[in-house]
């Protein structure tokens, strides 16, 4: 067999109140809550990736402006392994109120707020991620390099 990782964004927006933008979704039939996130498409440039995956689940159009890291997780729902990459973006506008199938609803929600979503946040990725971000891991956007730009 062979192994099939997914390449994946994730995209930490935090308003000027300390608000982050995270994504109420339906996964595997339940209810979870994620940043907005998602596969890299073929032939798509990452921060491409991080800026439609915001726009579809969110409405809102955002600029990345830093580099988390990158993030495994092996799913135990499905076996798969994840490699998330993580970023940081400024939110710039709400243009739409479509959300992707499967998303119920965008919220600004509180660093406590999230972390009292215990097992309902859809990885624990999710608050590492914040967390990172909260502690000041920032990286230049350019220290991925991607040739697909």
């Amino acid at each position: 067999m062979t192994w099939t990782p997914h390449a994946t964004v994730a995209v930490i927006v935090e308003d000027p109140k300390g608000q982050f933008l995270m994504v109420e979704e339906v996964s595997n039939g339940q209810v979870v809550f994620n940043q907005p996130a998602g596969h890299v498409e073929e032939d798509e440039a990452i921060l491409s990736a991080v800026r439609r995956e915001t726009l579809e689940e969110t409405g809102w159009e955002v600029e990345p402006t830093h580099f988390l890291g990158i993030y495994t997780y092996k799913a135990p729902a499905n076996g798969v392994t994840y490699y998330r990459f993580c970023y940081s973006a400024k939110a710039l506008r709400r243009v739409s109120e479509q959300l992707d199938d499967g998303i119920l609803a965008a919220h600004w929600l509180s660093l406590d707020a999230i972390r009292k979503l215990g097992t309902r946040l859809r990885s624990p990725l999710v608050l590492q991620c914040i967390e990172d971000y909260r502690d000041g891991r920032r990286y230049p956007l350019d220290v991925v390099v991607d040739t697909q730009t």
